[in-house]
């Protein structure tokens, strides 16, 4: 007896038709997709740099929102169980070579399917139990990270106290500085004096 054929697979489905890519470029991404669940696979594809990773996550997101609409299913509880390209037309297309003669350029697509269903019991709370140790996880970090914050502002605290100590030390320059301008300011009536004593003698 057969087994399962791939477009035969239960779970809810969406497709692409004529996607201008050849099969074999989509399904290098679908490899990556296949078998994860639906937040991991909405990661890789974020992360991934090739031209197909943006095309079948919106694929990946259609299926999504078919099996929460139309089958009442839970987003947080779907897999990608099937992930395929089939080839489509290809576009035959030449271009001048030498002598006379024509290259040949084949234009092709594919059609990009993704079928996701719920995950069973066991890897479910499994998932869910690697979720919490995660969320736990990164609570920890945060806490840690608030607390050397306060920690640090703590240990700054002593030095703009110092800076406030050492703040007097300035008023003794201004006081200087008006002194300096005192002398200068005497220097320059004894020489209006001298002038006029020079004026009265040529008198």
């Amino acid at each position: 007896m057969a087994g399962t054929k791939t477009n035969e697979r239960p779970g809810v489905r969406a497709s692409l038709s004529n996607f201008g890519m050849s099969a074999s470029k989509a399904r290098v991404v679908l490899n990556l997709i296949r078998g994860e669940d639906v937040q991991t696979a909405r990661d890789i594809l974020t992360l991934t740099t090739r031209e197909a990773a943006g095309v079948i996550n919106k694929v990946l997101a259609s299926a999504v929102a078919n099996a929460v609409n139309n089958s009442g299913y839970s987003a947080d509880e779907l897999y990608v169980a099937a992930a395929y390209a089939d080839e489509g037309p290809t576009m035959k297309r030449f271009s001048p070579r030498a002598r006379g003669r024509a290259g040949r350029i084949n234009k092709r697509s594919c059609h990009i399917t993704v079928i996701v269903a719920r995950m069973d019991d066991d890897r479910l709370a499994i998932l869910n139990a690697a979720r919490s140790a995660q969320a736990a996880a990164s609570r920890s970090r945060r806490v840690a990270g608030s607390r050397t914050k306060k920690n640090e502002a703590a240990d700054t605290t002593p030095v703009v106290e110092e800076a406030v100590v050492e703040a007097p030390q300035t008023e003794v320059v201004a006081t200087d500085v008006v002194e300096t301008n005192e002398v200068v300011e005497v220097a320059t009536e004894q020489e209006v004096v001298s002038v006029d004593t020079d004026e009265e003698t040529d008198k």
